[in-house]
């Protein structure tokens, strides 16, 4: 049998464990568990009865299995397409539930424009692929969701954590007070404040993207691959932290 073995066969084989593996994963402490050993038992069931000629009882059977994907696409069509979900998600926010990664644009993008109305400086750094430890271990370590009123308390300015960066890690805040290096691009950075220099700066050495909220002016701006993007809205912050996140 190894003689007529291919290498197509191994990678079908590699491919189908992997995908009951996550499946498995996936439904581990859910009602699905249950529908899943049922369905085994009857599967038992149904094999016994064929080799014991119990015809009737096989028939039957026989007729249940044929409709059996379409009912356990009828009960579990909440779980599929949250699994389904779930394979579309973005990769810096796998860590979190969908849930908390549809709220995090909205509790990120809302912070910021109450920042900005309000003309508190604010610095937000989102890691991608490049990883900001380095970064974080010089500030305080946080592991808390994304949400408005954390952000707010952080920057007003009376916050003992209101100097520096926030780092925010696979959908979550994981520190802040983190000092970031400065752009050393004298001709692009010309006429920025320190934390727009900052922002700027990170983006230049890793590919984070960085939030600046302006303390004279209150106006947003983004930074990503060297290149600062000045005053834009709320929505378009969230559209654009969507595309880079996706």
């Amino acid at each position: 049998m190894i003689s007529y073995l291919r290498w197509q066969d191994l990678v079908d084989i590699i491919l189908i464990a992997f995908v009951v593996y996550r499946v498995l994963l996936f439904i581990k402490g859910t009602r699905a568990v249950q529908l899943l050993f049922g369905l085994l038992i009857l599967f038992s069931f149904f094999f016994l009865a064929k080799k014991i000629g119990l015809s009737a009882v096989s028939w039957i059977l026989e007729n249940f299995f044929t409709y059996v994907v379409l009912i356990v696409v009828i009960i579990f069509q909440d779980d599929i397409r949250r699994m389904l979900l779930v394979l579309g998600r973005s990769p810096y926010l796998k860590k979190i539930s969908y849930v908390e990664e549809t709220l995090f644009f909205d509790e990120l993008t809302n912070a910021c424009a109450i920042l900005g109305k309000n003309k508190i400086g604010a610095l937000i750094v989102i890691e991608r692929k490049v990883g900001l430890e380095d970064f974080m271990e010089i500030g305080t370590r946080l592991d808390a969701e994304v949400n408005t009123e954390l952000l707010l308390s952080i920057f007003q300015p009376n916050s003992p954590l209101h100097d520096g960066a926030v780092i925010i890690k696979e959908g979550r805040i994981r520190a802040a007070r983190c000092i970031l290096p400065l752009s050393l691009n004298e001709e692009g950075a010309k006429g920025l404040g320190t934390r727009h220099r900052a922002a700027l700066g990170i983006s230049e050495i890793t590919d984070a993207v960085a939030i600046s909220v302006s303390e004279e002016r209150g106006h947003i701006s983004y930074a990503v691959k060297g290149t600062i993007h000045f005053n834009v809205k709320p929505d378009e912050l969230k559209k654009a932290l969507k595309e880079l996140l996706e």
